[in-house]
């Protein structure tokens, strides 16, 4: 059912449930994840029982059945905290599980959005390969049909969730490179013969969100696994992708939101010359700037919620969104490190971290290059 309107109180409770949640489970172990590249498996099993693995799905599949601004907000919750932890769930929830609710029949949906949904099973999505990442309709992995099967090689890179994943929603060519219309989606569960991941990807930052690549070597995968018709895949990524960048754009708000409130405590604590540095119009400029330009990502962000939620087209708004809020939280991370000065440069302080972090924001899921032809693609349609 379309939500068109949104409970400000019921906005407010879901967004509580998520802070309360990221200081209790996810605060306390930042580093302990971060240092050595730990995906924490069982975190998102008890997100599960939260209702963060399954946050857009309707309660019929046991899911949440929250709107995408409830969305939003416990993204920005979680990411506030930990960015890693922000992109895994929106990874999970946004591409894998949404691909299937959005596009799937009936049968694929209530066999694998319930173990989804509850946090039983991680959901991994493949699009990206090392010879098609933003030129995204070049893919070179390849499904053959053989009686009732297609047999499926080739790989993916840049995957989230590719070692610990349960199942993974794949992009396979299946008619003529560069046909939009020759990409089919399928959905292929771990364990499957020929299916298999790489190694951990070794990360600047993000490093507790898995990454790592996926390979299908002679895979067979039973044509009722495909997603849709044949040839729609594509087509399908590319609308998921829309509203996907909206969850990017409020990981980014979250990383912005806690790298500014880092410094803007660090600069009422730190005194120099018998004075907190707030006090230095230069600081106090930089949190100024800082504040400012959270607050219209923000505004960006739940914009293109809100038309998500009404069922309007969101291809613009999401890319302005993902844009503006992917680079203010590169820009307000950078600021947040020079605030602390010497500090900002160690893992004391947490502003490298968001530093870190941050980066990721404008290359998945687009580049922010990628966005701003996205954007002069549709502001060109206004023209009269």
């Amino acid at each position: 059912m379309m939500k068109n309107s949104i409970d400000t109180e019921q906005l407010r409770m879901v967004r509580q449930s998520a802070r309360d949640f990221a200081q209790a489970h996810i605060k306390p172990h930042i580093m302990a994840w971060d240092e050595p590249q730990k995906f924490p498996v069982e975190l998102f099993k008890k997100m599960g029982e939260y209702g963060f693995m399954g946050i857009l799905v309707p309660e019929e599949y046991q899911g949440a059945g929250l709107s995408y601004q409830e969305y939003i907000a416990i993204l920005d919750e979680i990411s506030k905290v930990c960015g890693s932890i922000g992109l895994s769930v929106a990874a999970h929830n946004s591409l894998c599980t949404n691909h299937i609710l959005t596009f799937a029949n009936e049968e694929q949906k209530r066999k694998y959005l319930p173990k989804l949904a509850t946090g039983e099973w991680i959901g991994a999505w493949g699009l990206t390969e090392t010879g098609s990442g933003s030129d995204a309709g070049g893919l070179s992995t390849v499904g053959v049909l053989d009686g009732d099967h297609y047999v499926i090689n080739g790989n993916k890179t840049f995957i989230t969730h590719a070692i610990s994943g349960d199942v993974a929603v794949v992009m396979v060519r299946t008619g003529e490179k560069g046909d939009k219309h020759g990409v089919s989606a399928f959905i292929i569960e771990k364990g499957t013969p020929g299916f298999t991941a790489g190694q951990k990807m070794d990360k600047l930052g993000m490093r507790a969100s898995e990454t790592a690549s996926l390979f299908f070597d002679n895979c067979r995968v039973h044509k009722s696994q495909m997603i849709g018709d044949i040839g729609t895949g594509f087509v399908q990524a590319l609308k998921l992708l829309d509203g996907g960048r909206i969850s990017i754009a409020a990981l980014s708000l979250g990383i912005a939101r806690g790298a500014y409130e880092c410094a803007l405590r660090y600069a009422q604590e730190r005194e120099q010359f018998n004075k907190p540095i707030f006090e230095f119009q230069d600081v106090s400029f930089k949190l100024a700037d800082m504040a400012t330009e959270i607050e219209a990502s923000e505004l960006l962000v739940q914009h293109a919620a809100q038309l998500k939620d009404q069922g309007e087209k969101v291809t613009k708004a999401g890319a302005m969104a993902k844009l503006y809020a992917s680079e203010t939280a590169v820009k307000v991370s950078n600021e947040s490190v020079q605030i602390h000065g010497g500090y900002g440069f160690t893992k004391d302080f947490g502003a490298e971290k968001y530093f870190r972090d941050a980066k990721l924001c404008t290359i998945g899921e687009g580049t922010s290059a990628i966005q701003k032809m996205v954007i002069a693609r549709e502001i060109k349609k206004d023209v009269l």
